[in-house]
């Protein structure tokens, strides 16, 4: 009989020692747990240590790179992801034990998440099940060089986990608004890079198209206030994020102004 392939739990950290115990705590499960540190300061690597020797220091190179370099450094084909503010619930713990075999039927799968705004969880808002490649065999996927919205680039058919992730993100909607500012940025410097334009349209048009999407298509409201919340924030977020892209066109064509 053929023993299981192992799995290596890959996770990229820097500043995380809020969140990254719980974290390491629901994949002890595994056969080895990397992490990927970019310079914490706060008592992350001494927290790591406790579960693993297996603690890295990489400068920081952009979510898809950084995590990618986690699962070079892995020791096993089968990869999974986990982000310090998630958690693997035994149920899908035990899912992936007995996906991962010598002849698999796929060689990527995908999560689905529950995510939590303080204790409250959000189950529509385009939140749930919000499915994304996390177990996969690294010799037939890899994580794509984006600095934001990274995803794994799978060959082949993907399938999918029926055991929830649980993704405690957010204490409150000041964290949700720090960090749509933060990733605003980013993805403003990517579509910069990679020649994509402000028009003027983009920004009449996308910020109330994102809410309507959020609130009505996505069911947001369904989720109450924190609903309605989300739905506002996004739509704040899709405009900040093309005022940046036109901040970056304009540094690269000062005569330009909006394109339409």
């Amino acid at each position: 009989m053929t023993a299981n392939p192992g799995i290596s739990v890959v996770i990229i950290a820097k500043n995380e020692s809020r969140n990254i115990e719980e974290c390491l705590k629901s994949v002890l499960w595994a056969d080895e747990i990397i992490v990927v540190d970019s310079g914490s300061s706060d008592g992350t690597q001494e927290i790591a240590l406790r579960y693993t020797n297996r603690l890295y220091f990489v400068e920081w190179l952009g979510f898809g790179l950084q995590k990618q370099k986690a699962v070079d450094l892995a020791g096993n084909d089968w990869v999974f992801n986990i982000d310090c503010d998630e958690r693997a619930t035994p149920e899908l713990a035990q899912e992936i034990m007995k996906t991962v075999c010598p002849e698999p039927s796929y060689y990527a799968f995908t999560v689905p998440r529950r995510t939590f705004i303080g204790t409250k969880e959000i189950k529509h808002s385009g939140w749930y099940p919000d499915r994304t490649i996390r177990l996969f065999h690294r010799k037939h996927a890899r994580f794509s060089d984006s600095i934001v919205h990274e995803r794994v680039e799978a060959a082949g058919t993907v399938g999918a986990c029926r055991s929830d992730m649980l993704h405690y993100s957010f204490r409150n909607f000041a964290e949700i608004i720090d960090k749509l500012n933060k990733y605003a940025m980013l993805s403003a410097e990517q579509m910069a890079a990679a020649g994509k334009r402000c028009s003027y349209f983009d920004l009449l048009l996308r910020p109330p198209a994102a809410f309507i999407k959020i609130y009505l298509i996505r069911f947001g409201f369904l989720d109450s206030i924190e609903g309605l919340g989300i739905a506002v924030l996004t739509a704040t977020q899709t405009f900040l994020k093309y005022m940046m892209l036109r901040e970056h066109n304009l540094k690269n064509h000062p005569l330009n102004r909006y394109e339409s």
